[in-house]
């Protein structure tokens, strides 16, 4: 006489669990997207561009091998080069982020 209570009980226990874990997951879908991290410098730019700068900018630190700088160079250049709709302005500041890091400091700076 037990056995088919116990029965029906853990069939309704599981319904129960089922329907609730498709709520969650339907609501785990529905929400909006949110940014993990950043990714890359959100910001206005200094006058004269510091290490500390263009460590942001390049989404490095400060003391970075030249080989990891120059490879995050060319992924922040690939989504900002002028040529695929990026900004030149912008272009030229990843530009002297990456001679400041990597030590080929110009004294003119920027080209605008």
């Amino acid at each position: 006489m037990t056995t088919p209570l116990i029965v029906g009980l853990s069939v309704a226990a599981a319904a129960y669990a089922g329907r609730y874990g498709i709520q969650a997951w339907q609501a785990f879908k529905a929400r909006p997207p949110t940014a993990r991290m950043r990714k890359f410098y959100e910001g206005g730019f200094q006058p004269t561009m510091t290490r500390r700068e263009a460590a942001l900018i390049l989404g490095v630190r400060e003391s970075t091998p030249p080989d990891k700088v120059r490879e995050a160079h060319r992924k922040v250049m690939v989504a900002n080069h002028p040529d695929a709709g990026g900004s030149h302005y912008l272009a030229s500041k990843i530009n002297e982020a990456k001679d400041i890091l990597t030590g080929k400091t110009k004294n003119s700076g920027s080209a605008f």
